[in-house]
């Protein structure tokens, strides 16, 4: 699977080069490249909402169905797909539209944790290469997390550019283009290659993991109210999940480069405004509510091409009863 990701992550890395291009700046670069891939995303969100939508519409005939066909499992299964056709609800067609983003966010992932490789494009042996003579020398071996140790390379890369090992592994422009991507991580003062742990509970740096926590905390309340039925079927196991991944990955963030951090509050904070888009224009309730106009109108539309058939019989049998009427009368 790490192989799939790191192919998407290859993919967006040249995205996320050509942001940096410009910017000079990677902490920049992170929130351009965000943006653009979540608005790539965004069709595909919609898209899973409207199917959101259409389930909800048809809970309470499945349930009815559910009741009729209880012991006849072969007779439910038939009629429900007859009732998902006629309503032209795909109950699957949710699943690519989450599954895409998915793929793509993880990508965005590996281009961030693999700068090197996925976003500069360097050679991977030779980047594996350099990552393990950087754990040979005292002072410079990784304790953190494995996945981040190409952000640690280039944050130590100027102290150990001129050694033989590392002239040997990289040409002469490709130390210049290392040196000049190391540069573009310090952002507002912040070098987003220092890991928060490192510098103390108490420092400036501290406020990276807490931020992590916060963003992630916020967008997930948000889309809790957004899609409050969907959450309301969720087994207790994922509603703790929900409140103690924030934990940890400002945990995470706590313990790797601040890059990584700062990536996870990026993408976080694009969410929350992605989330109160979506809640204002493409709720469950919204889609609901406009699938239900259109169904009115259809039907309306289908009575109007009905021809209108105009049949005096019982007008004449009226007549002939007040003609009755009359000679009674006389």
């Amino acid at each position: 699977m790490a192989n799939i990701f790191g192919f998407f992550g290859s993919i967006l890395g040249y995205v996320l080069w050509a942001a940096f291009y410009f910017l000079k700046d990677f902490g920049l670069s992170i929130v351009v490249f965000t943006i653009v891939i979540r608005l790539i995303l965004f069709p595909f969100t919609v898209k899973q909402q409207k199917s959101m939508a259409g389930t909800m519409r048809l809970q309470r005939k499945q349930k009815e169905l559910q009741e009729k066909y209880a012991n006849n499992k072969v007779k439910l299964q038939e009629e429900m797909n007859k009732l998902y056709e006629k309503e032209g609800v795909k109950p699957m067609g949710g699943c690519l539209t989450m599954i895409i983003p998915l793929l793509v966010m993880l990508g965005i992932f590996y281009a961030v944790a693999y700068p090197l490789t996925n976003t500069l494009h360097l050679n991977s042996d030779t980047v594996n290469s350099a990552v393990s003579y950087m754990n040979t020398i005292p002072g410079y071996t990784i304790t953190t997390n494995a996945t981040y140790q190409q952000i640690e390379l280039i944050r130590v890369f100027p102290s150990i550019m001129n050694t033989e090992t590392i002239q040997g592994l990289f040409s002469a422009a490709d130390c210049q283009q290392i040196i000049d991507f190391a540069n573009g991580f310090n952002m507002m003062g912040i070098n987003l290659l220092t890991i928060p742990k490192d510098m103390g509970i108490f420092s400036w740096y501290s406020l990276i993991p807490v931020l992590c926590f916060v963003s992630y905390v916020g967008s997930q309340l948000v889309m809790q109210r957004i899609n409050k039925a969907q959450m309301a079927q969720q087994q207790g196991c994922l509603k703790v999940m929900l409140y103690v991944m924030p934990l940890f990955t400002a945990y995470i963030a706590y313990t790797v480069p601040a890059a990584v951090g700062f990536y996870w509050i990026c993408s976080s904070v694009i969410a929350f405004i992605q989330s109160l888009i979506i809640a204002k224009f493409f709720t469950p309730v919204h889609f609901t509510a406009k699938e239900e106009a259109r169904h009115i109108a259809l039907m309306e539309l289908n009575e109007a091409k009905v021809p209108y058939v105009y049949s005096p019989v019982e007008q004449k049998t009226s007549s002939k009863s007040n003609g009755n009427g009359k000679k009674k009368k006389k």
